[in-house]
C-alpha cells in the first residue's frame, strides 16, 4: 500500500492569535510640505509645544513672571528701613529758609537713646568753689521749661575724679562740665560729651545738638550772670543751620538693585537653560531631529517664546516698581526702563559682577567688558539711579536717553549706548549659540565641521551622496583601524561580496533601500592618570566591518545579545552616533555627510529603543507635533493623528498625558510616531518591549500591514517576533554579522536538526511534552523507541505518558521520507495518534550563534571561568567550552581520563555563564584535546605545585558527539 507522508511542521505562527487591525487609508500620493512653508509649520508646532509645556508647568511659569514682585518687595523693605534711619535729619532735605532754635533746654538723661540707670542729666567738677556751686545751682533752676532736680546732678572736686567715675560708670550721663574759678573776673569751663550719632527705631540722635549745645549755652549764661552780678541778665542764643540743597540719599535701587535685578532675570534664564538642556539630555531634541526638524525652526521657536515671556516679565517688573513708589521707576521714562530690562534679559548668556565705566578705565577695556550683558545692566541702573538721586531730579526722558544725567562728571556711556550694545549682542550671542551648538559634539560625539556653513549643500539641501561633503566628525582621535575579518559563514560572505561588487561598480541595486558598506564604530580607549599609576583601557569595537543590504518591501530583523552592536548600527544609520569606519547609503544618501543625513531624516521613521516623550504632552499632541515637523499638510494633521491613535488602540487615551501611560502604551505611541508621513525606511528598535501579548500581536499586525512600499529594520529579543515578521534575519554578536538568511535557512543550518513529537492515542489529548523525563513501561513506548533507535540511531530527549520527543540530526534528512512513511503505516501497531515534525527553534539558533561568538571572544581574550565539579574539584575552563576533561584522572579503566559536559546560559548582559554540568563520564579513547590543551596541562602541572588553579582540557564537541554515537 502506498503511503503519502505529510508531517505537520511546528511553527510559532501556528499559535499566533489573530487580532483585527483597523486599516489606515493609504496615502502614497501625500505631498509633504517643504521649504519655507515647512519651516513655518515646524515653528508653529514647536511654539505651541512650548506654550503647552509652560501652561502645564504653572509653578515655574508663575515664578518666572512674578518673581519681580518679591524682589521689589525686598527692595521696598530695604528702602524704607534706610529712610527711617535718616527721616529726622535735614541733611537729605532741601532747606531754603532755616528757622533758628532758641535756648534749647538740657534734656533729661532718660531721653538719651542708650543709657544705663540710674542716670544723671549732667555731672561737673570744681565743687571746692562756692561760686562754682552757685553757678551750677542756677543752671539747674534756670533750665528752660524744666528745673533739674539735685539727685539728677553729681559733682566732683577735680577733673581727674570725674574722669575716673566716667570710666567706671559708662553710659550713665550724656555730658560733663569742668569749671575752674581762676579769679573774680575769670571763670573757665570745659565741656565733655560723646559726639557719636546714633539711630534707634527710625529716630536719629546727634549728641552735639541734643546735649552739647544746651549745656554750653546754660554754662555760658550762668557764668556771665555770676561775673557781672546781674542774676536776671538777658542771655538769649539761637542756632540756625545753613540753607542747603538735599544731598543724595542712600538708594536701595542704585546700591543693591543691580544684584536684585540680576537675580530676578536669573529665574527666567535658569528655567530657559533647564528646558533646553532637558530636551537635549532626554534626547527629545534628537527625536525631533530624526524626523527632519530644521535647526532654525527650533531656535526661532525658543527665541520667540522666551521673548514673549521676557516681555511680560519686564513689563511687570517696571509696573511693580511703580506700584512700590520708587523714584527710580516713577521719575524715569517708562519706555527707557522697560527696554533696559527687556534687552538685558534676552541677552542673558553669562553672569558677572558690574564693571566700573569710568574715564580712568581705558576705552579698550570698556569695549571688551561690554560684551558681558550684566555689566551693561549695572551701568544702565547706575545712570538711571543718578538721574533720580535727589528729590529735585527729574530722571531720564525718552528724548534725553542719549545724554548723561545732570551733575555726572564721570559718564562715558549713555542709555542709548547701552541699548545699542544690547541689541548688537543679542544677534551676536544668538549666532554664536547656533554655531557652537553645531560644532561642539553632543553626548554621542556628533558634531559638524567648524566651517560647515561654507558648504553650499548646507544652504541648498542638495547633494550628500559623497563622504567629502560636510563630513560629520566624531571629535575622537587616535581611533585604531579595524582589520578586515573574513566571515566564517558563507551566506554572510556572499552578502559582503554582493555589496562590495556594487561599491566597485559604483552602482546600487534599485531594490535596495539601505546599503551598508563596511560600517564600523570604535570607541577609543581612555587613559586615567592617578597617583603614581596610569591606567589605560583598550578601544572597544562596537560594530566591526558590516556589509549588508536592506531591501525594499522587506523586513530585515537584526538579532543579537545585549552589546552585539544592533542599536549602535541603528544609531549610525540615523545620525545619532558618528561612524568611524566605512559608510552606509540610505536611498542614495550617505550617513557620513551632514547634507546626506538631512535627506535621510526626511524619509525615515524611527522608533527608538527607549521612549522619547514629553511627560506633560498627551498622545494626540505628540502625534500632531511630530506630524507637523515631518511636513504633513496642515489640513491632514488632525485626521492622521486620530487614525494613528486608532491604529495603535490609543483613541481612548488620546487626551491623557504621557506621564500616565504604561510602558506598553508608550511603546505603541512611539511606533505610531515612527509611521507618520509614510516613511520609506522604518527603523524599529525593540518596539514591543513591555507590551502585553494582545498589544504585542496587534503591533505585529500593524508592522505587517505597513511593510508594503518601504523597508523595515527591526531589532528584537523576541525570537517569536522575529520568526513571524521577518523576511530576512541577521544575527550579530560582538559587533560582527554572524549569519544571515530567512528563518527556515537559519534553523536548518544552525539548528541541531529536526524535532519529532510522537503522540500516543490512549492518553489525554492536548498535553504538551514535559521537560522532566518520566520512566514508562508501556510496550508502545518501547516499540517506538526501538524503531527510532534502529532506523535513525537516536533516543528520545523527552518522554511522558503522552509524548516522545526526538531530535533528528540533519545528516539523517535523506532517510526521513521512507522512515516516516513506515512509521505512519505502523501507527495502529504503535498506537500513535499524531506525528509532528518541525525544525529547531530560532531561539536555539540564536543561542548557538551567541555561544560561538562568546567562545571566540573568550578565546581571543583568554577569558576563563571556574567550574565546580560535584566531586569537589574545581577547574578553570574557557568560556563556552562544552566538553572539558579533568586533568590527572587517567586510570586503567579510563585511560583517557574523566570529562563532563558543561551547560551554558546567557545572562541579561548577553554573557555566557555556567548553569550546570553532566555526570562525570570517560573520555573516548580516540579523541584528543584541542591543540592548546598540552600548554594548559603543562601550565596546570606547574601551577598545581604552587597550589594554583587547575586548568581543564578542552575537547572538540563534534569529535565527542561522533565518538559517542
Amino acid at each position: 500500500m502506498d503511503t503519502t507522508f505529510e508531517p505537520r511542521f511546528l511553527s510559532p505562527a501556528l499559535f499566533r492569535l489573530r487580532v483585527q487591525t483597523p486599516k489606515i487609508k493609504e496615502k502614497k500620493n501625500m505631498e509633504l510640505v517643504q521649504g519655507f512653508p515647512l519651516l513655518y509649520q515646524q515653528f508653529t508646532a514647536l511654539f505651541k509645544k512650548n506654550l503647552l509645556l509652560s501652561w502645564r508647568n504653572k509653578s515655574a511659569t508663575f515664578l518666572q513672571l512674578f518673581s519681580s514682585f518679591f524682589f521689589m518687595f525686598l527692595l521696598f523693605g530695604i528702602e524704607k528701613a534706610t529712610e527711617s534711619r535718616t527721616k529726622t535729619s535735614t541733611g537729605f532735605k532741601t532747606v531754603t529758609n532755616p528757622q533758628p532754635m532758641w535756648e534749647p533746654p538740657i534734656p533729661p538723661c532718660e531721653d538719651k537713646f542708650y543709657v544705663k540707670m540710674p542716670c544723671f542729666d549732667f555731672v561737673w567738677s570744681g565743687n571746692d568753689s562756692t561760686r562754682i556751686a552757685n553757678i551750677v545751682t542756677a543752671i539747674m533752676i534756670n533750665n528752660p521749661n524744666r528745673q533739674i532736680r539735685s539727685d539728677k546732678v553729681k559733682s566732683f572736686r577735680t577733673e581727674e575724679e570725674l574722669d575716673d567715675w566716667l570710666f567706671r560708670n559708662p553710659m550713665q550721663v550724656p555730658g560733663a562740665l569742668h569749671f575752674v574759678d581762676v579769679s573774680p573776673s575769670l571763670i573757665t569751663y570745659g565741656l565733655q560729651t560723646n559726639s557719636t550719632p546714633v539711630v534707634r527705631r527710625g529716630h536719629y540722635e546727634d549728641p552735639t545738638f541734643k546735649f552739647q549745645i544746651p549745656l554750653q549755652i546754660a554754662a555760658e549764661r550762668e557764668i556771665a550772670r555770676s561775673i557781672i552780678g546781674v542774676p536776671t541778665y538777658n542771655w538769649k542764643v539761637g542756632l540756625t543751620e545753613f540753607a542747603h540743597p538735599a544731598k543724595a540719599a542712600f538708594s536701595a535701587v542704585a546700591t543693591v538693585g543691580p544684584a536684585f535685578f540680576l537675580a530676578f532675570t536669573m529665574f527666567g534664564f535658569v528655567l530657559q537653560i533647564t528646558n533646553l538642556v532637558a530636551e537635549k539630555e532626554l534626547k527629545l531634541r534628537q527625536a525631533m531631529n530624526m524626523t527632519g526638524l530644521y535647526e532654525s525652526a527650533y531656535w526661532t521657536s525658543w527665541i520667540i517664546w522666551e521673548g514673549i515671556i521676557t516681555f511680560i516679565s519686564s513689563l511687570l517688573l517696571v509696573l511693580f516698581g511703580m506700584m512700590f513708589q520708587f523714584d527710580f521707576f516713577k521719575k524715569n521714562n517708562f519706555g527707557i526702563l522697560f527696554f533696559v530690562f527687556f534687552l538685558f534679559q534676552v541677552n542673558m548668556i553669562v553672569t558677572i559682577a558690574g564693571f566700573p565705566y569710568k574715564k580712568s578705565i581705558s576705552a579698550f577695556l570698556r569695549f571688551i567688558w561690554s560684551f558681558f550683558p550684566p555689566n551693561l545692566l549695572a551701568q544702565a541702573v547706575n545712570l538711571l539711579s543718578d538721574a533720580t538721586s535727589t528729590p529735585e531730579a527729574l530722571g531720564i526722558s525718552w528724548k534725553g536717553r542719549s545724554k548723561c544725567p545732570p551733575d555726572t562728571d564721570d559718564c562715558v556711556m549713555t542709555i542709548n549706548d547701552v541699548y545699542t550694545w544690547l541689541i548688537c549682542l543679542f544677534f551676536l550671542w544668538f549666532a554664536l549659540a547656533i554655531y557652537f551648538d553645531n560644532i561642539f559634539p553632543n553626548v554621542s560625539g556628533v558634531r559638524k565641521s567648524v566651517i560647515y556653513f561654507f558648504n553650499p549643500g548646507y544652504w541648498t539641501g542638495k547633494g550628500g551622496g559623497k563622504v567629502e561633503e560636510g563630513g560629520m566628525c566624531s571629535c575622537i582621535t587616535e581611533i585604531p583601524q579595524q582589520d578586515h575579518i573574513v566571515p566564517d559563514d558563507e551566506d554572510v560572505l556572499e552578502e559582503e561580496n554582493i555589496v562590495k561588487n556594487d561599491v566597485k561598480d559604483n552602482t546600487v541595486n534599485p531594490d535596495v533601500a539601505v546599503q551598508i558598506r563596511g560600517l564600523g564604530k570604535t570607541y577609543p580607549g581612555t587613559t586615567q592618570i592617578g597617583c603614581c599609576k596610569c591606567k589605560k583601557t583598550s578601544p572597544y569595537h562596537a560594530v566591526r566591518d558590516l556589509w549588508v543590504n536592506f531591501r525594499k518591501d522587506q523586513l530585515f530583523c537584526l538579532l543579537g545579545p545585549n552589546g552585539a552592536g544592533k542599536t549602535t548600527t541603528i544609531n549610525c544609520l540615523t545620525g545619532i552616533t558618528p561612524v568611524t569606519g566605512g559608510d552606509a547609503l540610505v536611498y542614495g544618501h550617505s550617513v557620513r555627510s551632514t547634507v546626506g543625513m538631512s535627506g535621510i531624516r526626511k524619509i525615515i521613521g524611527v522608533c527608538p529603543q527607549f521612549d522619547i516623550l514629553w511627560d506633560a504632552l498627551s498622545g494626540e499632541e505628540h502625534l500632531q507635533l511630530f506630524a507637523s515637523i515631518k511636513g504633513l499638510p496642515p489640513a491632514l494633521i488632525k485626521s492622521v493623528a486620530q487614525e494613528s491613535l486608532a491604529q495603535v488602540k490609543l483613541t481612548e487615551s488620546a487626551k491623557v498625558r504621557a506621564r500616565s501611560y504604561s510602558g506598553g502604551m508608550r511603546r505603541r505611541l512611539s511606533v505610531a510616531i515612527s509611521l507618520l508621513g509614510d516613511p520609506k525606511l522604518v527603523i524599529l528598535d525593540e518596539p514591543t518591549t513591555g507590551m502585553d501579548p494582545i498589544s504585542r500581536r496587534h503591533v505585529w499586525d500593524i508592522i505587517q500591514n505597513t511593510k508594503k512600499g518601504r523597508a523595515i529594520v527591526l531589532t528584537t529579543h523576541s525570537m517569536e517576533e522575529a520568526d513571524i515578521l521577518s523576511d530576512r534575519i541577521g544575527i550579530m554578536a560582538k559587533g560582527r554579522l554572524r549569519c544571515i538568511g530567512n528563518s527556515i535557512r537559519l534553523k536548518s543550518k544552525f539548528g541541531t536538526g529536526f524535532i519529532a513529537n510522537v503522540r500516543f492515542g490512549n492518553t489525554n489529548g492536548g498535553q504538551t511534552p514535559s521537560r522532566t523525563p518520566e520512566d514508562t513501561s508501556s510496550r508502545h513506548h518501547e516499540d517506538v523507541k526501538k524503531f527510532f533507535k534502529y532506523h535513525l540511531d537516536i533516543t528520545p530527549t523527552e518522554e511522558t505518558k503522552s509524548f516522545l520527543t526526538f531530535v533528528i540530526p540533519h545528516d539523517k534528512e535523506g532517510v526521513l521520507k521512507d522512515f516516516f512513511a513506515e512509521l505512519q503505516a505502523r501507527q495502529s501497531e504503535f498506537n500513535v495518534s499524531d506525528i509532528q515534525l518541525g525544525l529547531a527553534t530560532l531561539e536555539e539558533v540564536f543561542l548557538n550563534i551567541a555561544k560561538q561568538a562568546e567562545l571566540e571572544n573568550a578565546a581571543a581574550e583568554g577569558k576563563m571561568v571556574t567550574l565546580d565539579l560535584t566531586s569537589g574539584k574545581s577547574v578553570q575552563i574557557p568560556v563556552g567550552a562544552r566538553f572539558v576533561g579533568v586533568p590527572e584522572t587517567n586510570s586503567s579503566e579510563n585511560p583517557g581520563g574523566i570529562m563532563v559536559e558543561v551547560y551554558w546560559v546567557q545572562d541579561d548582559s548577553g554573557s555566557l555563564c555556567i548553569s550546570g554540568h553532566s555526570n562525570e563520564m570517560p573520555v573516548p579513547s580516540n579523541v584528543q584535546p584541542l591543540p592548546s590543551a598540552p600548554q594548559l596541562l603543562a601550565r596546570t602541572n606547574m601551577l598545581r605545585q604552587r597550589r594554583g588553579p587547575v586548568y581543564g582540557l578542552v575537547y572538540d564537541s563534534n569529535q565527542i558527539i561522533a565518538a559517542q554515537s
